[in-house]
């Protein structure tokens, strides 16, 4: 890195941490709020732990993933940790304030012995924590190497890793000012699992040693299977909702822009399949949302309720279903016989379109899917349709609920892809393994 920016980088990291404190005063609950308030105080939690929770006769190995999908990616490689390795301490961190529920359910389950927010990436900071934890190995998941820890937990000799690391052609960190600030932090990775041969030669390209470099694959793909394989459709949450009788269209982690083409797409086909029922997770399910959305079902004459009234009250499910919590929609996906995935209208990006294609079924997104090596693979074995507006999205809805033939065969299409990707959950875990080997 060099001077200049070092500087505006350290500038960076003193202004966040100053705003962390002042955020503490601040009422509110505005997601970047959340983000600042959770880390006041955050280097004591760590301090606290190191002195009365880490043992040190133990090896403690140290996840950092910054949000929710990539938590996901590396849980079942966590989870293969823990069965197989029992003497080992582990310490989960994470950036997101949307991870905060799942870092707490790996802490209460015992997946994780310590789990936090990952302090601002600052020399004093990095120092702390790394003397805290004293971890073995630090672990990235997927892509966010930050330079300044990098730096630090190298120097007291943790060995560093990046599992199911993926960097997609446009990423911002292949342009000059992302790969000055950052190549020096891959260039200290001892070993690095790419997803693809693509990703592991763009990982190179960014300063990622080519000998510590294999192809390992995607976690995803066993957390999503393994989900999938444990879905119960007689419980509480699914089985009112999983009846034979009605197709289902379940929309996950939709936006408003997905939002303005989903309904009207699906009023649309319901013209000729008027027994579809569509449920909608939004991305964001702010009470603002939801009763947004309540407003257009009443404005279009539509019979709409939420989850949990729907899943427990007497009488009809309603057409539409809206989702106003969190957690839930990998396991609605089972009784969907269409799934549309959010993001792809919207500049957050095409979200996970591997939960629905575990169960067999086809999945539809909008255009901007391009980044995404899963959505390709999908619609390469002819298991997804990408579509632009309200009219290519019913055609795609209505080809599949007019011919189940059609759909059967997507679906099964799609869950041969997820299929072929299984594996690298073990493979991951090797590769930390021998990153916790002792020196």
């Amino acid at each position: 890195m060099n001077a200049a920016l070092r500087t505006a980088y350290v500038a960076a990291g003193a202004v966040a941490t100053g705003a962390a404190d002042v955020a503490a005063l601040v009422p509110g609950d505005a997601k970047w709020l959340r983000a600042l308030r959770a880390r006041h105080g955050v280097l004591a939690r760590y301090a606290a732990f190191g002195a009365s929770g880490r043992d040190r006769d133990r090896p403690l190995l140290w996840m950092h993933a910054p949000s929710v999908g990539e938590g996901l990616q590396g849980k079942p490689v966590l989870e293969l940790l823990r069965r197989q390795h029992p003497e080992y301490q582990i310490a989960y961190t994470h950036y997101s304030p949307s991870a905060g529920p799942l870092a707490a359910g790996f802490r209460a389950s015992g997946l994780a012995d310590f789990a936090d927010y990952l302090p601002w990436d600052t020399l004093s900071a990095a120092r702390v924590a790394v003397a805290a934890l004293a971890p073995r190995a630090l672990a990235f998941v997927k892509l966010d190497v930050w330079p300044v820890l990098a730096a630090s937990a190298s120097s007291a000799g943790v060995q560093l890793g990046l599992i199911s690391g993926t960097l997609s052609e446009r990423s911002g960190r292949r342009s000059s000012w992302g790969a000055a600030l950052l190549r020096d932090a891959y260039a200290r990775l001892d070993a690095v699992g790419a997803v693809s041969p693509d990703d592991a030669s763009r990982l190179i390209a960014l300063g990622a040693p080519a000998a510590a470099v294999t192809v390992t694959g995607d976690t995803r793909y066993d957390q999503v299977w393994e989900r999938a394989a444990r879905a119960d459709r007689e419980g509480p949450l699914l089985r009112r909702l999983a009846t034979r009788a009605r197709d289902t269209i379940v929309a996950g982690s939709t936006w408003p822009p997905d939002e303005d083409v989903v309904l009207d797409a699906w009023v649309e086909a319901r013209r000729r399949t008027p027994e579809t029922r569509l449920v909608l997770a939004p991305h964001e399910p702010s009470p603002d949302r939801i009763a947004a959305l309540e407003r257009w079902a009443a404005a279009h004459g539509v019979r709409a309720g939420r989850l949990d009234a729907a899943t427990t009250g007497g009488g009809d499910v309603p057409d539409l279903v809206l989702v106003d919590r969190v957690g839930v929609l990998g396991d609605l996906y089972a009784i969907a016989s269409i799934a549309y995935v959010g993001g792809a209208f919207h500049a957050a990006g095409l979200h996970s379109v591997l939960e629905p294609a575990a169960y067999g079924v086809p999945v539809v997104f909008g255009p901007g899917y391009t980044a995404q090596r899963d959505a390709a693979l999908l619609l390469s074995a002819g298991a997804a349709a990408s579509v632009r507006d309200v009219a290519t999205c019913c055609a795609a809805f209505t080809t599949w609920l007019t011919n189940p033939a059609s759909r059967r065969t997507a679906g099964e299409q799609a869950r041969s892809v997820v299929e072929s990707g299984l594996g690298a959950a073990q493979r991951s875990a090797a590769l930390v393994e021998q990153l916790m080997a002792p020196r």
